[in-house]
């Protein structure tokens, strides 16, 4: 059984969309991802929304080295729900592999106010790059225990995630899910 899920991703400045297929073999049968790599696209306003009609699932990704891109997380998630209801959503903070990190696990609030599955990633080392699919699918196949059959085969990491760093931030995001939510509004994020 082949399953084709649209998938949308908010990556990196991009001059118009990329689309990447993602192919993963799961216990349920094989499911694509079509990525829409949207980012960059705010001053086109509408014509982003257009890129989001239909989407089954998304991702919401921000730089954890730009306070900015976090900042902006609110912005994506309001647009995105406005056009695409009811879907599931990860937020993923990026570029966890290097060592000057500006947004903090106890910072990283958002994904908790709207009940988002939030996870650290590095796209340039690959860590955790496969949680935000395996999480996605379970949602669209309404299977809490869909598994990799296989895990995907990823690109070589462009660089190596320092497991003690990994270890640290786990342990952050762990203790910051542990502490209660501020009562400000989204707009001191």
């Amino acid at each position: 059984m082949t399953q084709k899920l649209k998938y949308r991703m908010l990556f990196s400045a991009t001059l118009g969309v990329e689309v990447h297929p993602l192919n993963f073999c799961t216990t349920r049968g094989d499911i694509k991802f079509n990525v829409w790599d949207t980012a960059g696209q705010e001053k086109f306003g509408g014509l982003r929304d257009g890129y989001y009609i239909q989407g089954q699932c998304a991702i919401i990704m921000f730089d954890v080295t730009s306070r900015v891109t976090y900042k902006n997380v609110p912005n994506w998630h309001r647009d995105l729900v406005r056009v695409c209801e009811n879907i599931p959503i990860v937020l993923c903070g990026n570029k966890v592999d290097i060592k000057d990190r500006k947004v903090k696990a106890k910072s990283i609030v958002f994904h908790r106010k709207k009940n988002l599955q939030y996870y650290d990633i590095s796209a340039k080392s690959n860590y955790n790059f496969e949680k935000p699919f395996l999480w996605l699918g379970r949602k669209l196949v309404g299977d809490p225990n869909l598994e990799f059959a296989a895990m995907p085969a990823l690109a070589p990491p462009e660089i190596n995630m320092d497991p003690m760093m990994a270890q640290k931030y786990e342990a952050e995001l762990a203790e910051a899910q542990d502490v209660a939510l501020p009562d400000d509004d989204d707009s001191e994020l």
